[in-house]
C-alpha cells in the first residue's frame, strides 16, 4: 500500500512542520515533499495534524480488562480499546500475584500475539514485579514478594518466547544487583519500583545496568535535599529514564512539569491504566485486590492510589499545558522516549522516514480523528 498524507502540520521529533506531504509506503514513512506528487494517492488531512502513534509501557488494563486475567479475550480487549485514543505500540503489563497467574498472564499475551492483534501492537511484556518492598507496595500485594530469581525469570522468559522486554525491582532486595546485571545484559529493560532503597544503592543498580524508573515519586522513597532517595536519583541520573502518570492525581502539575524540565528526554509518559480505564465509577479488581473508583480516582481499599485510569493522549495533553512546552516535544514524551527507553527507536516513535507508519490524526483539541499502524487505517472517527 502506497499513499501520500496531506495535512496542516506534522509533529516531527524537534519541529512543528507546516504543510506539506509525506509518504507512505508498504507500512513505512517514506520522505516529505513539498509538492503533491504527480498521479499519487492523496490521503487529505487539511484541517488537522498528524503525530506519530502513541506507545504506552505500562499498562495493566483498560475498559473492563486486565492482562492478569490471564485470558487472550482481555488482550485483545485492550489492543481494541486504547487504539481510538491514539495508543499504537503497548507493553501489556503484569503485576505481583501468584506464580501460576503470572504463568497465565504470560501465555496469554503470548498467544494473543500469535493470533494478531486487531488494535495496538505488543512490543513486548513488561513485569511489574514480584520482586518488590513491602513499605512502598502501593496496589501490588506484599503476599507474593520475594528476591530476584533468575533462573525463574528464565522460565518466564522461555514460556513468553523472550517476548519479556522490560522487569520492576527494588534494589535492595537480596541478589537484585547480580540480577540486574545478568538480565540487562540480555537486553531487558530494568526498571526500579517499589522500593525504599537509598540514594546511593540506586546509583548502584543503574551501574549495573537499570536504566528506567517507574512512576517517579509514586511507590519510593521521595526527595529529601539531606537524602535524595529514590526520587532524587531518578531526576539527577542521566543514564535513566523517568516514567510519569500525567493524571493531576499522582503528580501535583508543578512538580510534573519540573520533572519535565529536568529529564527531558529522558522522560516518559505511561499511563499505569488499570481495568476500570473508560469505565464508569464503581468497584472494581486489581489482580487480587479490591480497588473502588471515584470521581475517575481508582483506590484500594487502604486508601492507595490502584493505578490510574488515565488515557495517554490527556497525559500529553495535560503535561502541554502545565509545561507550556511545544506540543511536539511533550508528544514525543509518550512515543519517542518509551521506543528509546526499549531501543526500538529506529522502528518506532517518530515521523522518520523509513521507521513503521503509526500515526494519529489530532484537531486543534487534540482530540484523535484517526489511527494508523504500520500505514493501515484502523481508525476513523467519521468516513473518510
Amino acid at each position: 500500500m502506497t499513499y501520500v498524507i496531506k495535512a496542516d502540520w506534522f509533529l516531527l521529533e524537534n519541529e512543528a512542520r507546516e504543510g506539506g506531504y509525506l509518504h507512505v509506503s508498504d507500512g513505512r514513512f517514506g520522505a516529505f515533499a513539498d509538492e503533491a506528487p504527480a498521479e499519487a494517492d492523496i490521503v487529505d488531512w487539511s484541517g488537522y495534524t498528524v503525530a506519530p502513534g502513541l506507545f504506552d509501557t505500562h499498562i495493566h488494563g483498560v475498559n473492563g480488562y486486565d492482562i492478569m486475567d490471564g485470558s487472550t479475550a482481555a488482550v485483545h480487549g485492550i489492543s481494541e480499546s486504547i487504539l481510538p485514543h491514539g495508543v499504537t505500540r503497548f507493553l501489556p503489563t503484569t503485576l505481583t500475584s501468584s506464580k501460576d497467574d503470572l504463568k497465565r498472564a504470560i501465555s496469554s499475551v503470548r498467544d494473543a500475539v500469535k493470533h494478531g492483534l486487531s488494535g495496538a501492537q505488543s512490543e513486548g511484556i513488561f513485569l511489574e514485579g514480584p520482586y518488590f518492598t513491602e513499605k512502598h507496595k502501593g496496589a501490588q500485594n506484599p503476599d507474593y514478594f520475594c528476591d530476584p530469581d533468575y533462573d525463574e525469570f528464565q522460565a518466564w522468559q522461555q514460556l513468553a518466547d523472550d517476548a519479556i522486554v522490560k522487569i520492576a525491582l527494588a534494589p535492595e532486595r537480596n541478589g537484585a544487583l547480580e540480577f540486574i546485571r545478568s538480565v540487562s545484559d540480555e537486553g531487558v529493560l530494568l526498571s526500579l519500583a517499589h522500593t525504599d532503597a537509598s540514594f546511593d544503592r540506586c546509583r548502584e543498580a543503574v551501574d549495573a545496568g537499570a536504566r528506567n524508573f517507574v512512576h517517579l515519586f509514586n511507590g519510593m522513597s521521595g526527595l529529601h535535599h539531606r537524602e535524595p532517595g529514590v526520587a532524587g536519583a531518578a531526576l539527577t541520573e542521566g543514564r535513566a529514564f523517568s516514567e510519569l502518570i500525567c493524571d493531576g492525581h499522582h503528580v501535583h502539575p508543578e512538580v510534573a512539569a519540573f520533572a519535565a524540565r529536568t529529564k527531558e528526554e529522558k522522560l516518559m509518559l505511561i499511563t499505569d491504566c488499570m481495568r476500570a480505564g473508560l469505565m464508569p465509577d464503581g468497584n472494581y479488581q486489581l489482580g487480587e485486590l479490591p480497588v473502588v473508583m471515584k470521581d475517575g480516582i481508582a483506590r484500594t481499599e487502604a486508601g492507595s492510589l490502584a493505578g490510574s485510569t488515565l488515557r495517554l493522549i490527556d497525559g500529553v495533553r495535560n503535561l502541554q499545558a502545565w509545561s507550556g512546552r511545544p506540543l511536539y516535544e511533550i508528544w514525543h514524551r509518550a512515543s519517542l522516549s518509551p521506543a528509546v527507553s526499549l531501543g526500538r527507536e529506529n522502528e518506532l516513535g517518530s515521523i522518520a522516514e523509513g521507521k513503521a507508519a503509526d500515526y494519529v490524526v489530532i484537531d486543534a483539541d487534540v482530540s484523535v480523528q484517526a489511527v494508523a499502524v504500520s500505514g493501515e487505517l484502523k481508525y476513523f472517527k467519521e468516513q473518510m
